[in-house]
């Protein structure tokens, strides 16, 4: 093997330079484990070995001093969670609704042509509001006709008064010509007929009012008609009348949805229904992060001869919140109940984000006396966010559940204000 050139680094310098502080020489070589050329010390120690070396060493003077930074910085702030006992149920789950109790078409309820139409679907619409007008030009002039046929009766019973009273006053003054030459008894009985025709008349003028003013009321309902109100608060849905379209009476003219107004339909199977009775809690989801609380309102006497399912109702706990949430919540949206199958029973339940699944296996992290523990665990079911736990921890242990992956046994933690935090004393008596 020729002599090379010595080299500083991985570039060749002068062979003929004097000062260079790193020597080593070329070896091209059938051993070697490529084709290219390959640097090694004097002493055997390849190029790629010191240099692994020099890492190695700034690598533990970088982890020195982070450990002593975080051992000068104090507690490492963790949030914790206190090991609690919670009713359990199994359950399984069905696929149900959201139906609203409030929806329909609102009709026209009077006949006409439509003037204008003040909403559009998507519009929110409150009870009361005008969704839309007819015009009210000939249902105003009947009213106003009514009005007259009523004032024209008013008029006919005063005539048929004062006929009564004229035939009265006649009759009375024969009365006061009985037993004198002049009293004409066929006088007398001809006026008395007349008053009791005036009578009449006055009972035929109360009667023909009496129609009269429930005609006018009749125009008066029309008009008013003639102005479509919401019957509830909702949204519309479907618009089915434009300007210009004529409407009889039973015509639609918009269909609503109250979509704060919901209700929980799932059809169950009628082996399940053991566990569920009116008052009932149970859970819901709507989504995989959406969850709400429901209770049982009615089981439907009436079974689907083909699935053998019988309609359950429940009423959802729906806030103001819940409705805000993506975009809210809507009639027929997909909702999965949790049946419940049996009673509730208590278990003693940990969050889940303080179990440390590793190869030993699960354990979690215990503050005692301002120091993060470990602690091995045997979990069971889930349960909504916690796992059940079947061996390890007690009632009112306090568990970390962020910041627990960094913790080392014996780790001074603090946790925030207001936090539980367990004593030695406590937590060998719960041991």
């Amino acid at each position: 093997m020729a002599v090379q050139p010595h080299v500083v680094g991985h570039r060749a310098r002068n062979p003929r330079q004097k000062h260079h502080f790193l020597r080593f020489r070329r070896l091209d070589t059938p051993e070697t484990r490529y084709d290219g050329p390959r640097y090694v010390w004097g002493n055997g120690m390849t190029f790629g070995n010191f240099r692994k070396l020099i890492c190695g060493a700034l690598a533990t003077l970088a982890l020195s001093g982070i450990s002593g930074a975080m051992a000068q910085g104090g507690p490492s702030p963790v949030e914790v969670d206190t090991v609690r006992v919670e009713p359990l149920s199994q359950t399984f789950p069905v696929l149900g609704r959201l139906i609203a109790r409030q929806s329909g078409v609102v009709a026209a309820l009077t006949r006409g042509p439509v003037a204008e139409v003040l909403v559009d679907v998507g519009d929110r619409v409150a009870e009361g509001d005008v969704v839309a007008r007819l015009a009210l030009d000939r249902l105003e002039q009947t009213r106003a006709s009514k009005a007259a046929d009523l004032a024209e009766r008013g008029a006919e019973r005063r005539t048929a008064t004062a006929v009564m009273r004229l035939a009265e006053d006649e009759m009375a003054r024969l009365e006061k010509l009985k037993g004198s030459a002049a009293f004409s008894k066929a006088r007398y009985d001809d006026k008395r007929r007349e008053v009791a025709v005036a009578k009449a008349s006055i009972g035929e003028a109360d009667a023909a009012i009496a129609r009269a003013r429930a005609d006018l009321r009749l125009a008066e309902i029309d008009l008013s008609l003639g102005v479509i109100k919401a019957p509830f608060s909702g949204v519309v849905t479907t618009r089915y009348i434009e300007r210009g379209a004529y409407v009889n009476v039973g015509d639609p003219a918009v269909a609503l949805v109250n979509d704060r107004d919901l209700e929980i339909e799932a059809d169950v199977p009628s082996n399940r229904l053991g566990g569920l009775t009116p008052g009932r809690s149970i859970q819901a989801s709507l989504s995989d992060t959406q969850r709400l609380d429901a209770v049982v309102r009615a089981l439907v006497p009436e079974e689907n001869a083909l699935t053998r399912t019988r309609q359950v109702r429940f009423i959802p706990a729906i806030d103001e919140a819940t409705m805000g949430k993506g975009a809210g919540l809507a009639a027929g949206q997909t909702v999965s109940v949790l049946i419940p199958v049996g009673e509730a029973r208590d278990v003693l339940t940990v969050h889940k984000d303080a179990i440390l699944s590793r190869s030993g296996g699960d354990s979690v992290y215990l503050v005692v006396d301002g120091k993060a523990m470990p602690k091995p665990v045997t979990l069971g079911v889930a349960t909504g966010d916690r796992f059940v736990v079947k061996t390890g921890l007690s009632e009112g242990d306090v568990t970390v559940i962020r910041g627990n992956e960094r913790l080392r046994p014996g780790q001074a933690v603090a946790a925030p204000e207001g936090q539980g935090n367990q004593s030695a004393a406590e937590q060998s008596t719960d041991g």
